[in-house]
């Protein structure tokens, strides 16, 4: 770092040369890496983008849609780059949806960067316009929303199909769409009506089938069999169903010893013990009245034998071995039931009630079902089929984003037109305010109103429309007054949005608009990259 050595302090009369070509370099190459990211995601966006097929290093191919998902999974090493991936995992967070527009909306604003500090703008200068854009578009937008009821379950319909239109999976989103909503509205708590809690909506992903053969189950859904390795029973009605975090199985020492057997009559003592502590066990269990087993899987040793299921078998007892430690607190919120942790503790008063535990074939596997669950808690299941594992994963991450379309609308319910109608009309709002606006700061305010039109912009080019004409005369119908027309995609024309129904909640497009500001100021402040090895 000799180069940058502290000058020696001249006569303020005479003006000392700073070397700014350094950090303008530097700031060039993060908003060109930044941007470069931003173009990789921007075929995607909208109804009729395309999808990105991502072959990872284990050979696992993915195919997505999903702006965060395909940032995810890449390799990015440029650390302002980086920042544009963890803005789409951010947007994903707060909103869910709308995380390929906020990487588009922040690379159009890096652009519209280069060329203002290309015209010698201080980059302090670019970064308080941003702010003050990022500020009057919320203003903007909420004017723009309409307001709506959790009742008014068709506009929440609308919303998460037009989510999910532009997934892979958009052709069952009339299928899709209501699931998501009918589960989400059945998760939400009346005590708190603003809080959604999306892990109380659980997804079981199921192979073989199509799409078409997504259900929402009300009740508990395992992907396992039931252990019938002795005939035990697979249905049950009026179950009462017991969570038990213990292990049926004989006792084991606690450190690794080997015990030595010199004769039969101890070896057959050994085995009767084994027998009678598996049994009192299975005693006490059937003693409350209990008829069915979730048994949590067990690190230490094995959760059960083919003895004791021999037994349970015997004793009419369904049992679903190995459930996950992670879905415990899922399982007894559902089933109202508390989880057992010793033999000692097993009461009636912890069991679940249920009116059929039966185990389903579905394709090529068997699934076990609860339904009918006395007092159940605010929770549901979505049980997610598909023709191969590609469509599975993508069907999941496009019901989660619908749901989270969902759950933006519970917290914040305001719905705003889709299709490039709001960002057009940000542009035109913006652009006359930049008049009102004095000095530098109008002009930068200006060239921001001009960067979100890239959002109509690249819809129209993904659907193989002419940008350029449909942007103008989008331009020329907000002029008019036109609020909320958009680009229909359908028909390849401009339309009221609002009456074809392609809606979006408020929160997605104030977020994306917020953040995209956020992430773009940070990387207009960095002026110099220093490593430290």
């Amino acid at each position: 770092m000799a180069a940058t050595a502290v000058q020696a302090p001249r006569s303020g009369k005479t003006e000392s040369y700073v070397d700014n070509k350094r950090k303008d370099d530097i700031r060039m190459a993060n908003i060109k890496a930044a941007r470069s990211v931003a173009d990789a995601v921007r075929t995607s966006l909208g109804p009729k983008g395309m999808d990105k097929m991502i072959s990872t290093a284990s050979g696992e191919v993915i195919i997505t849609n999903d702006g965060a998902t395909i940032l995810n999974k890449m390799e990015v090493l440029q650390p302002a780059a980086k920042m544009l991936v963890e803005l789409s995992k951010s947007q994903d967070v707060v909103a869910g949806d709308g995380t390929t527009t906020v990487v588009v909306i922040a690379g159009a604003f890096l652009k519209q960067c280069q060329t203002l500090l290309h015209a010698g703008i201080h980059p302090t200068v670019v970064s308080d316009s941003i702010y003050k854009v990022s500020l009057k578009s919320v203003e903007v937008l909420t004017a723009m929303a309409v307001p709506v009821e959790l009742s008014d379950r068709d506009s929440l319909v609308k919303s998460a199909s037009t989510s999910l239109n532009s997934k892979v999976v958009s052709q069952y989103s009339s299928l899709l769409a209501p699931i998501a909503v009918d589960s989400v509205l059945s998760v939400v708590d009346p005590a708190k009506p603003d809080l959604v809690d999306l892990r109380d909506v659980k997804i079981v992903k199921k192979l073989g089938g199509t799409v078409d053969d997504t259900e929402l189950v009300k009740g508990l859904v395992f992907d396992k069999k039931v252990s019938h390795a002795a005939g035990g029973p697979t249905r049950v009605e009026n179950a009462k169903i017991a969570v038990i975090q213990f292990q049926i199985s004989p006792p084991k020492t606690d450190i690794e010893q080997s015990i030595v057997v010199s004769d039969y009559t101890q070896m057959d003592r050994i085995l009767k013990e084994e027998r009678n502590y598996i049994l009192s066990m299975i005693k006490k269990i059937k003693a409350t009245g209990c008829n069915v087993l979730l048994i949590q899987k067990s690190i230490l040793r094995d959760a059960v034998t083919d003895l004791s299921l021999h037994y349970l078998a015997k004793a009419k007892i369904l049992v679903v071995k190995d459930v996950e430690r992670d879905d415990i607190e899922f399982i007894t919120k559902t089933l109202n039931c508390l989880p057992i942790a010793n033999i000692e503790h097993f009461r009636a008063e912890k069991l679940g009630y249920a009116d059929v535990v039966e185990e389903v074939s579905l394709g090529d596997g068997k699934i076990v079902k609860i339904t009918g669950i006395k007092d159940m808690g605010r929770t549901t299941t979505v049980l997610v089929r598909g023709s191969n594992q590609l469509v599975l994963d993508e069907a999941e991450r496009s019901l989660h984003d619908a749901l989270c379309v969902v759950r933006c609308l519970v917290n914040k319910r305001f719905l705003i037109a889709g299709g490039g109608a709001p960002e057009i009309e940000l542009s035109r709002q913006l652009g006359a305010w930049s008049k009102v606006l004095q000095g530098m700061e109008g002009f930068c305010v200006k060239s921001f109103a001009e960067a979100l039109e890239v959002v109509p912009y690249t819809l129209a080019e993904n659907a193989g429309l002419n940008p350029i004409t449909i942007v103008t005369e989008l331009r020329n119908r907000h002029a008019q007054g036109e609020l909320n027309a958009g680009i229909n995609v359908r028909k390849g024309q401009i339309t009221n949005i609002l009456e074809e129904n392609v809606v979006q909640p408020l929160l997605v497009s104030t977020s994306a608009i917020t953040l995209a500001a956020e992430c773009v100021r940070m990387i207009l402040k960095i002026d110099d990259i220093v490593t430290v090895r």
